[in-house]
C-alpha cells in the first residue's frame, strides 16, 4: 500500500529528505546527463527528482497512484501532476523516452503488471530507472523515511522483476550510505559517510537504483527469438499496433 502523499511531500521538505533528494538527483543526472527534447515521466512519487530535468526535457509528468493521493506539481507554472492507476496508464504505446519509478514498486500489489504496462510505453529505445529500498540496510527496518514502507527488494529479485517483464539491466549503482537519522552532526557529515558507505560496504546502502531498457525479443523454446511484440500480441489475441483509445497526459 502506498504511503499517502502528504507524509512523502512533509518528508522531502525535512533536513534528511533535503539530502536524500541531493544525493538522489546526483545519481540520475550521473546516467542522464542530457534529457533535451526528450518526454519524461515519473511513476510513484517521483516529482522532488523531476525538477531537475523539468526545464530540459521537451515534456515532463509526474504519474501519482490513486492509492497514494497527488499533489499539485510543480507549485507555479503549469501543472504536470497526474493522478492514475499505475497498471492502466493513460499513455499511447512507445510514447514516452525516460521513467523514474521512485517510492513505487515497493508499495505496488501487482509489480508485474505494473512492469509490463511500462514496457507498453515505453519507445524500443527508452530507459526507466527505478529507485528501490535495498533488503540489506537500516534504512528498511526503520518506518520513519518512506524507504522503511513496503517491501525492500535484493538485487536478484529486482533483476528476476525485469528479466520477467522483459526489460535489460544495464547500469547498477547505490546511494543513501549513511544511517537514516536526522540528527545535526551526521546531516553535516552526510557527504563523507556517503562516499565512506559507497567505498566500504555498498550492498549495505539504503537504496538500490537500476537503469534498464526494454527487450524487444523475447526468448523461446529451442534457443530461438520472436519478436516481442508478436509474443504480446498471441498472449492478447489481439494486434499490439491496433488502436487504444487513450489520452496522452504528459501534453502539456
Amino acid at each position: 500500500m502506498h504511503r499517502d502523499v502528504t507524509n512523502l511531500r512533509d518528508f522531502y521538505a525535512r533536513p534528511l529528505g533535503i539530502l536524500v533528494r541531493r544525493l538522489l538527483v546526483q545519481r540520475l543526472r550521473a546516467s542522464w546527463r542530457n534529457v533535451s527534447g526528450l518526454t519524461m515521466i515519473g511513476l510513484g512519487f517521483a516529482s522532488p527528482f523531476l525538477d531537475a530535468f523539468r526545464e530540459e526535457a521537451d515534456r515532463v509528468a509526474a504519474f501519482m497512484p490513486a492509492s497514494q493521493g497527488v499533489l499539485v506539481w510543480p507549485t507555479g507554472g503549469a501543472v504536470k501532476s497526474v493522478l492514475v492507476d499505475e497498471r492502466k496508464l493513460p499513455l499511447a504505446d512507445t510514447s514516452i523516452d525516460r521513467i523514474v519509478l521512485a517510492h513505487c514498486l515497493e508499495a505496488c500489489e501487482g509489480v508485474r503488471p505494473l512492469l509490463r504496462e511500462i514496457w507498453r510505453v515505453l519507445k524500443p529505445e527508452g530507459r526507466m530507472i527505478m529507485i528501490v529500498p535495498n533488503r540489506r540496510s537500516i534504512w528498511a527496518r526503520i518506518d520513519t523515511t518512506p524507504f522503511g514502507a513496503g517491501q525492500p527488494f535484493s538485487r536478484r529479485q529486482i533483476e528476476t522483476l525485469l528479466a520477467q517483464a522483459m526489460f535489460t539491466p544495464i547500469g547498477w549503482s547505490s546511494a543513501l550510505n549513511m544511517p537514516p537519522w536526522e540528527r545535526p552532526f551526521l546531516l553535516r557529515g552526510a557527504m563523507a559517510w556517503e562516499r565512506l558507505g559507497g567505498a566500504l560496504a555498498p550492498a549495505f546502502s539504503g537504496v538500490l537504483i537500476v537503469e534498464s531498457q526494454k527487450e524487444l525479443m523475447a526468448p523461446v523454446s529451442g534457443g530461438l527469438r520472436i519478436p516481442a511484440k508478436a509474443k504480446l500480441a498471441t498472449a492478447r489475441g489481439e494486434s499490439f499496433t491496433s488502436p487504444r483509445n487513450r489520452k496522452d497526459c504528459c501534453s502539456d
